[in-house]
């Protein structure tokens, strides 16, 4: 049910001593082939990390057959010595595996500003590279996590090919891309083009719509590997449509996981004047502390969402909002609806509709989750 799910690939996932309790750091994913096409989106923050500066250059050509992933150090804000490292270990990854260093993507999650231990790093590459087989998926999954509480893995099949995907991702979640490592397999026979079509689509309707806490990472990385193995040709609108099933599945996961949260929050505007300010609205709402702490807190307190609302630069009439929170319509025109009393937040999945009445259908979700104690004690305690 990962990465492995696809035939054509094999994975590993080993301890080799990066992080200090002694769980797995270091996963590889190798792509066997016939094919070994690739497509990846990563971070738009500005300050990037060497992972991402070397594998952008990597798949700009449409290829890369192995992945090397680690966490317990994110080789961020670390110099020409940090790109260097990252250089060092897809050169040592290629050697291993047989594979030129210009086709290995490389990725690491962790803290930012450390360098990285590389006689360790490289001989957990090693050990991957011993232990990779065509059920390590979920052993790679286990790898890549940093403050998850689970790994996140999901395949889907049919009609004679696969999509399978891991991720990565417990907090700083924010959209652009969104804040995470995603490996995502298949063995369709497609192409380059196709894939970096379906990739990016799916992408932004699905991580770039998870926003936990507006906070966005220099290392973030989403890589598609075809390897062509099933024989089954799939057009773009096939492979999307799959692509895109994974990536919601993961982007839910990684919500569900975020760091200390209670309730999984699915903001939903529906009747905006076009999705751009469906998705704004959600967006405002979904990044209000108030909201959240009030989410927390059971507080089904609507003015502080419409509140929200009337900062974005969205088309509606401030006097015909309504908002209806996991099924009772708190907010009628921009004014007291039913009873709020009635809205019950006890359940995980809180559901809020926002309604803009601009008439034109347009809606568009984000999801978020609330702000907890939990949540400010596991971030103000991170480093140390």
């Amino acid at each position: 049910m990962s990465v492995t799910a696809a035939a054509g690939f094999r994975a590993a996932g080993v301890t080799a001593g990066l992080k200090p309790s002694g769980r797995p750091d270091v996963a590889l994913v190798v792509a066997d082939g016939p094919e070994a096409h690739a497509a990846a989106v990563f971070t738009t923050n500005r300050v990037e990390a060497a992972p991402v500066t070397w594998s952008r250059e990597v798949v700009a050509d449409g290829r890369a057959r192995v992945i090397v992933l680690n966490s317990g150090c994110a080789n961020a804000c670390t110099g020409p010595e940090g790109f260097a490292d990252t250089r060092t270990t897809a050169e040592h990854a290629g050697s291993r595996l047989g594979v030129d260093p210009g086709d290995v993507v490389v990725c690491s999650t962790g803290m930012i500003g450390e360098r990285l231990p590389m006689d360790t790093l490289l001989a957990g590459v090693d050990s991957a590279a011993a232990a990779l087989t065509d059920d390590g998926g979920g052993d790679a999954a286990v790898a890549i996590m940093t403050t998850d509480t689970r790994p996140k893995e999901v395949a889907i099949t049919g009609d004679g090919w696969t999509v399978g995907g891991m991720a990565k991702g417990a907090g700083m979640l924010a959209p652009a891309l969104a804040t995470m490592l995603v490996v995502l397999t298949t063995d369709a026979v497609t192409t380059p083009a196709d894939l970096d079509a379906a990739v990016r689509a799916a992408s932004a309707a699905t991580f770039d719509r998870v926003d936990s806490d507006a906070c966005m990472s220099t290392n973030d990385t989403v890589v598609l590997l075809a390897s062509g193995a099933s024989g089954v040709e799939v057009t773009v609108e096939e492979l999307t449509a799959r692509v895109h099933e994974v990536c919601a599945d993961l982007a839910r996961r990684l919500v569900a996981d975020a760091e200390g949260a209670r309730h999984d929050v699915e903001i939903e505007v529906v009747d905006a004047a076009d999705e751009t300010d469906a998705v704004e609205v959600a967006r405002a709402v979904a990044r209000s502390n108030l909201v959240k702490c009030a989410i927390f807190g059971g507080d089904p307190n609507w003015g502080r969402i419409v509140s929200a609302v009337g900062t974005t630069t969205a088309r509606f009439d401030p006097r015909a909002i309504d908002v209806t929170i996991n099924g009772v319509q708190v907010c009628r025109a921009t004014g007291v609806g039913d009873d709020r009393s009635l809205v019950d937040l006890d359940d995980r999945h809180v559901h809020v509709v926002i309604d803009l009445h601009e008439g034109s259908g347009a809606r568009g979700t984000v999801w978020t989750n609330d702000l907890t104690h939990d949540y400010v004690h596991e971030n103000s305690a991170y480093s140390t």
